[in-house]
C-alpha cells in the first residue's frame, strides 16, 4: 500500500519527501500512520529498483532537499499495479482506497472497469464480521448492541459504495 501510494503521488508530479509523506498521511495516515522509518526504505527500495529517481537541489535555509520523480520503468509498474491489484487490495477497505485514489492513472476505461468489477465482486459476497459456524450473521440477529452496530455500519457503507461501484461501471461502459 505504502509503495502504491508513493508511486501514485509521484505520477502527478515530482515532490520532496517531505511533502510526498504528507500527502500519504493525509490519505492514509488516520488508518495507519506514515513513519519516517516506514517511508524512506520504501522509497529507497524503489530507487534502487529503478522505479524513482532523486535530484538534489539548494534548500530555502540551508540543508539541500530531495526531489523524487517517478521514472518510466516507475510510471509502467504503477499501471501495473493499478491493472492487476492483489486480492488484497481488492478486499482489505484501506488498501481498496489506495488503489482507488490512483485507478484515474490507467488510461484505459475498460480496465478501470475490470477492477471495479472486481471489488463489486467481493462486496457482493455474502460476509459479515460475526457467523454462527459458516452463516454470516445479520446485525437483527445479534443482541450485542455495539456488534450490531458494527454490522449497521458497514452495511450502509457497503450500500453506498455498490451503488458507486454499478453506477461507475455504467458511466465507463462495463
Amino acid at each position: 500500500m505504502l509503495e502504491l501510494a508513493i508511486l501514485g503521488f509521484l505520477y502527478d508530479a515530482p515532490l520532496h519527501g517531505y511533502e510526498l509523506r504528507k500527502r500519504i498521511a493525509a490519505l492514509t495516515g488516520h488508518v495507519r500512520p506514515v513513519a519516517e522509518s516506514t517511508l524512506y526504505p520504501a522509497i529507497k527500495r524503489l530507487e534502487k529498483a529503478g522505479l524513482l529517481a532523486r535530484t538534489t537541489e539548494p534548500g530555502a535555509v540551508a540543508a539541500p532537499r530531495h526531489v523524487l520523480t517517478l521514472t518510466e520503468e516507475g510510471r509502467t509498474e504503477l499501471l501495473h499495479r493499478l491493472a492487476e491489484p492483489a486480492e488484497r487490495d481488492i478486499t482489505d477497505e484501506n488498501r481498496w482506497f489506495t488503489v482507488l485514489a490512483f485507478l484515474r492513472h490507467l488510461p484505459d476505461p475498460a480496465a478501470q472497469a475490470a477492477v471495479l468489477r472486481r471489488r463489486l465482486a467481493f462486496l457482493q459476497e455474502p460476509a459479515s464480521f460475526f457467523y454462527d459456524g459458516d452463516r454470516p450473521l445479520a446485525a437483527e440477529e445479534l443482541d450485542d448492541a455495539f456488534r450490531q452496530g458494527i454490522l449497521t455500519i458497514a452495511r450502509a457503507t457497503s450500500r453506498a459504495e455498490l451503488t458507486w461501484l454499478r453506477a461507475t461501471l455504467d458511466s465507463l461502459g462495463g
